[in-house]
């Protein structure tokens, strides 16, 4: 095999706020979404990173971003992206809700306690505990990739703390994880995929977005991902390889093995949102999906799609989820 197919077959799943705000106002930030026209701006990196807060917890510190009042949503980004996937959606759903963006276990500029697992089992439990500490008793749980799977997962041990499920382009019982990811589960093992995959695409941006590169697999316009980003993402998994590879191997199995049965007795509203040009994930999932939940509001298509677009969609992923609110 190719290294180009490797890379193409390999990425999967790899494939995506403070209260006391007082930086850069939101919509002054670089508009990054390369999509349809949007209604606001899009927080940029400078403005991010001066709102990140850390949340001590029995996991270590989670890095989380927050925005907004009321009663709380939170967005689960997927990998090898952390928090800053949000920020369109963010900026945009502050107004109806107290939005709160995390970096998972492993990912962003979470700061992982000694000998701390990151599977996605532990994401659940920590994600509980920072909502405690939040002071949050239920959320609309909004996710994209491998925090869909961490989703349905958090809905399984914690169904009374979910109001409402946004899902996107992600991991279902029947995909997870995908054929895909199994290049790099190997590379993680071997100590590898930072080295050969990541370490090229921080340093050679242009590369990042090419068709061989995190841009070209998983986000839907060329000029995604933007520098900013892709320093964003990366640098933090680059400088820290070992918990970045304990990331992609905690993924190695099917985590969510028995949890349809679960979730056909869920009594939250849930939607799915799909881009059709995404490769990593099967096209059977948001079916599957739209079936599977026992209040299911059914799939939209994002036509041409990749898997990371809650990014550069993010008017669509706020109407979709205001809609589901009902605000």
């Amino acid at each position: 095999m190719q290294r180009r197919d490797v890379l193409k077959l390999g990425l999967g799943t790899v494939a995506a706020m403070a209260a006391g705000w007082s930086g850069r106002g939101w919509s002054e930030g670089l508009a990054a979404t390369g999509g349809a026209p949007v209604t606001g701006g899009t927080l940029d990196a400078a403005a991010w990173t001066a709102a990140r807060r850390w949340t001590p917890t029995t996991f270590g510190r989670i890095a989380h971003v927050e925005r907004g009042s009321g009663p709380a949503a939170l967005f689960l980004h997927g990998f090898p992206l952390n928090g800053f996937q949000w920020r369109g959606a963010l900026e945009r759903l502050s107004a109806h809700r107290r939005c709160i963006a995390p970096d998972m276990l492993g990912l962003g500029f979470t700061e992982v306690a000694e000998g701390q697992g990151v599977t996605p089992a532990d994401q659940v439990r920590m994600l509980a505990e920072l909502l405690d500490r939040l002071d949050v008793d239920s959320v609309d749980l909004v996710a994209n990739d491998s925090g869909g799977a961490v989703a349905q997962l958090f809905a399984v041990a914690h169904p009374r703390r979910v109001r409402s499920l946004l899902l996107t382009n992600c991991d279902a019982e029947t995909d997870c994880p995908p054929p895909a990811l199994k290049p790099v589960i190997d590379l993680a093992r071997a100590d590898r995929f930072v080295a050969e995959w990541l370490a090229p695409w921080l340093a050679d941006h242009a590369l990042a977005r090419s068709p061989q590169g995190l841009g070209g697999m998983t986000f839907t316009h060329p000029h995604n991902p933007t520098d900013e980003a892709i320093e964003m993402y990366l640098r933090p998994l680059v400088e820290h390889p070992r918990r970045t590879h304990a990331y992609a191997i905690g993924l190695d199995s099917n985590v969510l093995a028995g949890v349809e049965a679960a979730l056909k007795r869920s009594g939250f509203p849930t939607r799915i949102l799909w881009g059709t040009g995404d490769d990593i994930f099967s096209r059977d999932s948001p079916d599957y999906l739209a079936g599977v939940f026992g209040d299911s509001r059914g799939v939209r298509r994002v036509d041409g799609a990749r898997l990371f677009w809650p990014e550069e969609f993010p008017d669509l992923v706020a109407e979709e989820a205001r809609t589901l609110w009902e605000v």
